[in-house]
């Protein structure tokens, strides 16, 4: 759910910004993690929903890799994103750029130009270049994004691998099944019309919804239109956030979810620890990352590591540890290394999920094979049924 933040910064003054957050206490304190004074919190308006940018999305991780090859070359940060405005074909993005190169000029800080671009820079981003600017090397803090990014981008692409053949076998089997639904059993609903009673029950439940389709196929039509908006507008992810809630509940499922989870929030805490951000602050920025049912133990955690906790042990009472985890940090707070050892431990987890989104793919595939088969040849015995018993009783 999307926020507008009324917030006071302290070097451009009063502005706003959209937040994604579950409620508006939320939202307001995401944006005082950031380091902004809020003045107000509300629900976009209609005008601002359509006004919002749905263009392509600013691509972050090209942006921090050409930046850090022209930085490489030594030519000062103004100069490169200038010669990154010229290069780029994307009004989107160089509007973007060329707004930053302005705000640069005037004396503001990379980092504050980023914060006022919030739609294209994750305040994680804006956090990591703001620590690398009190030790004069940016170039470092890009590498360790450009490493943070490549991470991520990786392992949603083998899940993306993973889920491909699931998701096709369902829409074929969708399509067929919307096919026979919707003009095979229609039309043999009349070759049956003068049987009446004499159809088996589950035969005329399928033949009567036949009837229906070709006597109101006009308000089905309309309804699946309305639903494809819904959808198109926000339904979907209303959905999803519904059907995750529910997953979460499940065994199996809910834990790989959680594993996911805490696999993200220890790479993105390894980037921020190693770029020089407290733990603390760090906490707070990413707890966007996490899902409605794990931010109040992120809330708990922050609060016991303010008090004194050790960061292994506030953690594992939080619930927000696997049993390789606690382990790890253990040794990572021994040996004062814990944002590397943060990054191994997602990295761990992330080889783990890879594996078990592979088996789950080879289970799921002949599963749903099998259930859609059987739905479909469900279908075509109860069309082709009565003619069956019709044949019998002449026999």
């Amino acid at each position: 759910m999307q926020f507008v933040v009324k917030i006071l910064k302290p070097d451009s003054g009063v502005g706003l910004t959209l937040l994604d957050a579950v409620d508006a206490a939320e939202a307001a304190q995401l944006a005082t993690a950031r380091g902004l004074a809020v003045l107000s919190v509300g629900r976009p308006s209609l005008m601002t929903r359509l006004r919002a940018p749905r263009g392509s999305p600013f691509p972050l991780l090209l942006f921090s890799r050409e930046l850090l090859s022209l930085l490489d070359s030594g030519i000062t940060i103004v100069e490169a994103i200038e010669t990154l405005v010229e290069k780029e074909g994307r009004a989107h993005v160089r509007q973007v750029l060329q707004r930053i190169v302005t705000a640069m000029r005037q004396g503001r800080s990379f980092s504050s130009a980023l914060e006022d671009e919030p739609r294209d820079f994750a305040p994680l981003y804006v956090a990591t270049v703001r620590a690398s600017e009190r030790t004069s090397n940016l170039g470092e803090a890009l590498s360790r994004y450009i490493d943070y990014a490549t991470q991520l981008e990786l392992l949603r692409a083998r899940l993306a691998s993973a889920a491909i053949y699931p998701v096709l076998l369902m829409a074929v089997s969708l399509v067929v099944v919307l096919f026979l639904l919707g003009y095979v059993v229609p039309r043999f609903s009349h070759v049956y019309a003068d049987m009446g009673g004499d159809l088996p029950f589950m035969s005329r439940l399928l033949l009567q919804w036949g009837q229906t389709v070709e006597r109101d196929w006009a308000w089905l039509l309309g309804a699946v239109v309305v639903l494809a908006v819904f959808l198109a507008r926000g339904g979907a992810r209303l959905a999803l956030v519904g059907m995750a809630s529910q997953l979460w509940r499940l065994p199996a499922i809910g834990e790989r979810m959680r594993v996911y989870q805490l696999a993200r929030l220890y790479r993105t805490l390894g980037m921020l620890l190693r770029g020089g951000i407290a733990i603390v602050p760090a906490l707070e920025m990413v707890s966007g990352l996490l899902s409605p049912t794990l931010r109040p133990r992120l809330v708990a955690v922050t609060r016991e590591i303010r008090a004194g906790r050790s960061i292994s042990h506030a953690m594992d009472a939080g619930g927000l540890t696997t049993a390789v985890a606690v382990r790890m940090l253990r040794v990572g707070e021994r040996a004062g290394n814990m944002g590397d050892m943060m990054e191994r431990v997602a990295s761990f987890h992330d080889d783990e999920m890879a594996r078990w989104a592979e088996w789950a793919t080879r289970l799921i595939g002949p599963v749903m094979m099998l259930l859609m088969g059987l739905l479909i040849g469900g279908i075509v015995v109860l069309m082709y049924l009565p003619i069956f018993q019709l044949a019998e009783s002449i026999r």
